[in-house]
């Protein structure tokens, strides 16, 4: 089953990301996993919060350009080769990545271009989706 995931823009300046942690800390809301990546002059932060759609509120009020959109999150074991296992599956099926970022440990978050067919091709394949 996909879930929402919360993507800010940030300015690339000391502070801002702490800015993020703040209003979600005030707002009570629990961050399960994120991934950052960065260019010169600004970052993109993706986030797996307990309430997307308050922490989005939140952000936005405070300033923050947001998006929001679906993802996978699936439990992985932790072994050698289960990554190659899961992009093997979605490879067969010509499922086509756009990034990948492992959240609490052995879950992964992929942003796929079929969600819909992924998330089958995965159940079907016994893959335990969060």
């Amino acid at each position: 089953m996909p879930v929402k995931q919360l993507t800010i823009f940030l300015e690339n300046q000391a502070g801002r990301l702490a800015e993020v942690a703040k209003i979600l800390k005030d707002g009570n809301i629990n961050l399960q996993g994120f991934s950052t990546t960065e260019a010169r002059d600004y970052g993109i932060l993706r986030l797996v919060v307990s309430d997307t759609e308050k922490a989005r509120q939140m952000l936005k009020d405070a300033g923050f350009t947001t998006h929001v959109a679906e993802v996978i999150c699936f439990a992985v074991q932790d072994r050698p080769g289960e990554l190659f296992n899961i992009l093997e599956i979605l490879a067969a099926q010509k499922i086509n990545i756009d990034y990948i970022y492992v959240i609490a440990g052995t879950r992964l978050v992929i942003s796929v271009d079929d969600i819909a067919k992924a998330v089958d091709v995965l159940e079907k394949k016994g893959i335990q989706l969060c």
